[in-house]
Order: structure tokens, then C-alpha cells, then sequence
């Protein structure tokens, strides 16, 4: 598989997505601006200054990094965000500081991680009723404990 990627113009020198280690599952995703200043509660979108070209079935899933979690409790409210096959915009990423403390992210700092996975798209059809099962319309822990 192959996903092409293409740098604009305000972005020449940060690298393209990158896995940390060998066998890593995300590549990560750096911003594309000067600084950004998430206050506590406050949602922004950040720019990675990078566009992208999925082959079709495949989708990208945009993922929080657990070390700006810990530490800072930023996250991606939309997580995983869906990055679909026929997009060819800015990759951006929207961030949110579940903190109590300002944080500052500087230009090249690892915001986000990218994962790849194929999809399916399947027929919907409309019936006129549902098979059963022994588990049926119980759901929210209906299973048991946990």
C-alpha cells in the first residue's frame, strides 16, 4: 500500500508522517504553526501543512498521542477523526485541552498520530425485520459487569 503525501508551500522542512519505532501502528503528524496557545477547555484546529492521497478502501483514523494526554490532557474530541480516500485538503487537526493549565505546541511538535485502515462499503438495504439473538435490544452493559 502506498499513501502519497505533498508538503505546501509553508511547510518544507518539517518531515512527512513518521512512525517513532519499527513496529508502531500511528505515524506521527507535526503542526505546521508558529505557536499555538490551547487554553484550558478551549477546541482549535491545527494545520500540519500537509496534504494527502489515500488509495480508495483505504481511510485515515486521526488519533490523540497518550504522552500530550498525560501530560497536558490534550486530546482530539473527534477521536478517531476520519480522513476518507476522496479528501485532498489540508490535513488538520482538531485538538482540545481537557487541562487545567495553558499549553503551548511549537512548529514541528508531534500533534497527533495517523492510522491506516482499509474499509468496506457495503449495500444498505431496508427490511422488514431484524433476525434475532439470545442478546437481542439489551446493550450499555447488558452483558455483565464492566
Amino acid at each position: 500500500m502506498e499513501v502519497r503525501f505533498t508538503r505546501l508551500r509553508s511547510n518544507p522542512d518539517l518531515p512527512l508522517p513518521e512512525r517513532a519505532t519499527a513496529l508502531a501502528a500511528g505515524y506521527d503528524v507535526r503542526s505546521a504553526e508558529d505557536t499555538v496557545v490551547l487554553h484550558p477547555g478551549e477546541i482549535r484546529l491545527v494545520n500540519t501543512g500537509l496534504l494527502m492521497e489515500l488509495p480508495e478502501g483505504v481511510e485515515c483514523q486521526v488519533r490523540p498521542r497518550s504522552g500530550l494526554a498525560l501530560k497536558h490532557g490534550i486530546t482530539l474530541p473527534n477521536s478517531p477523526g476520519t480522513i476518507d480516500p476522496d479528501y485532498r485538503g489540508e490535513v488538520r487537526v482538531i485538538m482540545q485541552n481537557l487541562g487545567t493549565e495553558p499549553v503551548t505546541l511549537e512548529r514541528g511538535e508531534r500533534i497527533a498520530q495517523l492510522v491506516f485502515a482499509r474499509f468496506e462499503t457495503p449495500d444498505v438495504i431496508e427490511v422488514h425485520e431484524v433476525s434475532s439473538t439470545e442478546r437481542g435490544d439489551g446493550g450499555f452493559g447488558s452483558t455483565g459487569k464492566g
